[in-house]
Parts: structure tokens; sequence; C-alpha cells
């Protein structure tokens, strides 16, 4: 059995080590020249650290988990609100969960899986054909690639979704956000070494990652309708954030010396269906939770787990395979989707008063007596 992955992300290196485990032969076919490093920082837990531990690359997200031993809010003028420490970091993540650069977690995944499938870089999707017997590809390098399964594992902007279930404006619901993400290549003088700084104002959060390891990350997420015609993202968080200090002004300076930057709308992905025939969406490119929803991550290696169960169950039957698989998956999906929704209006407040109030739980959780509390449940959960 063969499968043509589109996307060498999360989601597409899991589903290549998930079949590869199956005995599948895999084709990774990635637009990108090169693989990405750094990204935001993400907490990966629930169905996503049940199926690491089943790929076998637990050991490896440990290696390249991170722990914060600060994490400070600061107020519009850099000066302190309040502060977590790091024991009141673990109570509120609990003992099943990692906190790792969505690059880190990429490279686990990729050094597990790269002796057993084929990656095809600056390469990307041009058409597709199935029947049901197989389906076929038109790749960019004048290849034509047959296989059993097609899996879109690329992202928001999917060019699976786009020739095999139809235009992006189908499928995406913005919510009202953007966000920049890039690596520094200094750690600002006003960030402690193994700290994370943070600060909301008027609709914008801006926050700097210090890994400990001399990485430095770089975040800004903030309301706004699409990017303007012809506004780089320089241009435009000098625009939006160009009125405030603390370490701003460093870090748009660092974003002009960084090698690369994520840049995007904040948007969900609403598909009233993951597959047709021999084709299915996994990961972004299916339902894009969120960083509002802050489950990604594991929903990607979650899902991709799931998909090789469901066809190690259905051997020989693609489509009963992935009608399984998702509904198995989907309730997990929009569970998240909805927290996500939900929580966009206190992720970068504009009113002061919803500010204050967003952080209220975290200036509660800092209490001894509620920590105490927070742990001993995560313990007998």
């Amino acid at each position: 059995m063969r499968a043509v992955i589109i996307g060498a992300g999360i989601a597409g290196l899991a589903a290549a080590l998930r079949l590869s485990q199956l005995g599948w032969d895999t084709l990774i076919v990635e637009r990108a020249p090169a693989r990405r490093g750094g990204g935001y920082a993400v907490t990966f837990g629930g169905i996503g650290y049940d199926a690491a531990h089943r790929l076998g690359i637990l050991p490896a997200l440990r290696e390249h988990s991170f722990l914060t031993e600060e994490l400070v809010y600061h107020k519009s003028d850099g000066s302190r609100r309040f502060s977590l420490d790091r024991a009141t970091i673990a109570a509120t993540t609990g003992p099943r969960s990692i906190t790792i650069l969505r690059g880190d977690l990429e490279t686990a995944l990729y050094e597990k899986v790269r002796d057993h499938t084929e990656i095809r870089f600056a390469t990307s999707l041009t058409a597709v054909e199935q029947d049901e017997h197989a389906v076929r590809v038109t790749l960019t390098d004048g290849t034509v690639e047959k296989a059993d399964l097609l899996i879109g594992a690329d992202g928001l902007h999917s060019a699976t979704r786009a020739l095999v279930f139809g235009p992006e404006k189908d499928f995406l619901l913005d919510l009202e956000h953007k966000v920049c993400v890039f690596m520094l290549d200094r750690r600002p003088a006003a960030i402690t070494q193994g700290t994370t700084g943070t600060l909301s104002s008027r609709g914008r959060t801006a926050a700097v990652i210090s890994l400990g390891d001399g990485r430095n990350v770089a975040f800004f997420g903030y309301r706004s309708d699409h990017a303007r015609p012809g506004e780089d993202a320089l241009t435009q968080l000098s625009r939006v954030y160009g009125d405030l200090g603390w370490v701003i002004p460093e870090a748009l300076a660092g974003l002009k010396r960084a090698d690369a930057a994520y840049f995007d709308t904040i948007s969900q992905v609403v598909a009233p269906t993951w597959s047709k025939g021999r084709v299915v969406l996994l990961g972004d490119a299916a339902w894009c939770v969120t960083l509002f929803a802050g489950y990604g991550s594991s929903l990607a290696v979650g899902g991709a787990d799931r998909l090789g169960a469901e066809i190690a169950a259905h051997p020989g039957d693609i489509p009963a395979a992935l009608a399984a698989w998702e509904a198995a998956i989907r309730p997990e999906a929009e569970r998240k989707q909805k927290l996500g929704r939900r929580v966009k209006g206190v992720y970068a407040p504009s009113n002061p008063l919803v500010l204050w109030l967003s952080l209220l739980p975290l200036r509660l959780s800092s209490l001894p007596p509620v920590r105490r509390y927070m742990t001993r449940r995560f313990i007998k959960g």
C-alpha cells in the first residue's frame, strides 16, 4: 500500500510515521525548499501525548521540551503586572503535557521517519484524479504519482483541499486576528534567560520567549482584518505596535534580521467532510482549531495516529477507514474549535476591564492554596 502526503509539517510527518509502522510506502511532498524550524511554543498533551508514546517519539519530545522559569505579565509601559513561577506554570498545564516549539516537534517526527519515507522539497501539487482503485497526483516536478491514499496535510491554505473539496473561501472562518512569529537572533535585555515576558494592550498581545538554550522567540497577536494590500509583516507590525515600548522595538528590529517569519490571519477551517474517496484532509487542512484553542499540534499527531489505527482496522477498504476515522476525531476537533471561538474575545481584549478579568484566573493560580489544589486535581486525573 502507498500513500502520497502533501505537507511535511507535524500532521504530514506524523501520518508518514504511523503508516510506515503499518508497512506502507509513503511519499511526502513539501512546497518549501527545506525543513522549517522555530515556530511558536505549544503545550503538547491530550490525545497527542498518548499518540506520541505509541509512535515512539515521546523521549525525543521530552528532550526537546523546555520549562519556563517565570512567566511575567507586563503593563503597556513595560512595568510588571504579576508573574507566575515555574511551579505554578506546571500546575496549570498538568503532568502529561510538554511545552515545545512547533519546529522541535517536527524535528522529533522527522528524525524518526526520515529513513522510512521519501520527502520531495520545493514541490507542489497541481492536479488530483481518482477512481475506486487508486488516486493519481500531478506534481510540479513533472511526475504523476499513483497511490492508494492521498493525505492533504498542507495546512490552513491547503492546495489539496482547494483541488478536491473546493475553493478556500468556502471553508475558512476568519477570527479577525493576525499572528506573527519569528526567531530572534539575540535576547532582549529586559528578558531574563529561561523566562517569558508578555503584555496586552488595546487589542494587541506581544511576547518574547527565552528557551534557556540560547534561542528566543518573538510572538505578536492582535485584532485585525486581513492585511492591507502590499503590507509585509514588518510594515504592519510597526504600524500596529509602534506606540509601545518595553521590548517591542528590539523585537521589531530582530524581525528585520530574521531568516523567516510566520505571518497570517488566525482562521479556522470548517468543512462538512474531511474525505472524498481516497483523499483525506489532516491537521490544519481539515480543522485548524487555531492557537486560541491551543491544541492543534496535539490533534494533528493524535489524528494521524488514529488514522493509522482505522486503516489497520479496515484492511483494503480505504473509504470505510476514513469514515470511521472522521467519526472518531471530529467531535474532539469541533469541541476545540468552539473553545477557540469562545476565547478569541479575551485573547487580546481592547477593553481594560475585560483584560483585567481575563488575567484574574492566572493571578489567582499564583496563590499557594490555589496552586496546590490544581496540582492535586491533575494528579487525581
